[in-house]
């Protein structure tokens, strides 16, 4: 892929917020792709932890690099469109500032989007790292077999069409929770959205990542019907995942309970499991997790062929 004299044929997008400790990694891993001929825009969406500093070092580093920066947070909606709206190629790559692209995971995602006209979007599996970059989760290719109203990949893994993007109107200026959720649901409308089942993308656990939080709550809303405890449950419990996976105790027992949203069923039983089990011995259950995960990893692996796009299953 070589740029052309109207511009570059791809834009790597990235809004920043307090990202300063893992922006070093997450740029390097963008700029060190084996697809090399892009542009990447960044917007620093009102950071005070020095990470605009960080940035504009980068910006000398790379010509690819273009910066641009706000005095007042904009918020994730809002801000994912903006710097969106900077890009200047056909095709935009998302990028999340605490997370770490894969060397081919470009490339690789490019290549789909060439050879299927008829997609709109591709995102890839990931695996879970801590703040330290330690693998913690594993990838999971379950979440491409069955069928779900929640994307299977990360938000920051995606690679979509900006005829798409502006199709659709982009994302919800509105929501302060699940802007991908919701935006990628709307992509399905006109186009494929796919993933790649393997994993090119290491999503970052810890404690400042809101990513988790806010698209379990999202995935309830779309859902309908759960009422405000239900709500409030799912994010908890979406909540203890993020800190589990981060290295810590889940420590949402007693906030569970008091949201009087547990009933006698498999769900709200796995739920109480999990979270008493968590605060007696987190390295306990993070083992038991994996374990699962690489199991039914494993099963979807017999479906699955590692390399070849899996259409998202809507229910």
């Amino acid at each position: 892929m070589e740029p052309t004299n109207n511009g570059p044929l791809l834009s790597v997008v990235m809004p920043v917020h307090n990202a300063r400790p893992f922006l070093n990694e997450s740029i390097a891993s963008i700029v060190n792709q084996t697809l090399a001929a892009f542009e990447f825009v960044i917007v620093d969406d009102g950071s005070t932890d020095g990470s605009e500093e960080v940035l504009r070092e980068w910006e000398k580093r790379d010509s690819r690099i273009r910066l641009f920066t706000g005095q007042r947070k904009l918020g994730l909606s809002p801000s994912s469109n903006l710097v969106v709206s900077k890009a200047t190629a056909p095709i935009v790559a998302r990028m999340d500032a605490d997370d770490v692209a894969h060397p081919d995971r470009l490339r690789r995602q490019w290549e789909i989007i060439e050879r299927w006209p008829d997609v709109v979007a591709v995102g890839t599996l990931g695996d879970g790292i801590d703040g330290e970059g330690r693998h913690t989760r594993p990838r999971d290719r379950w979440r491409i077999v069955r069928r779900s109203r929640y994307i299977p990949f990360p938000h920051g893994s995606a690679m979509f069409r900006r005829s798409g993007f502006d199709a659709v109107g982009g994302y919800r200026d509105e929501l302060v929770a699940g802007e991908d959720q919701e935006f990628f649901l709307r992509m399905t409308r006109i186009g494929r959205v796919v993933t790649l089942p393997d994993a090119l993308y290491h999503f970052r656990y810890h404690s400042e990542n809101a990513t988790i939080l806010t698209g379990a709550r999202a995935v309830d809303a779309i859902q309908n019907g759960h009422g405000q405890n239900g709500r409030q449950l799912a994010g908890l419990y979406m909540l203890g995942s993020m800190r589990l996976w981060a290295g810590q105790s889940p420590s949402i027992l007693a906030e569970m309970i008091a949201t009087k949203s547990l009933h006698l069923n498999l769900p709200s039983l796995v739920a109480v499991v999990s979270a008493s089990l968590g605060s007696i011995s987190p390295a306990a259950l993070r083992f038991f997790l994996r374990s699962l995960i690489r199991a039914r990893d494993g099963l979807a692996g017999l479906q699955v062929k590692d390399g070849r796009p899996y259409e998202w299953r809507l229910k």
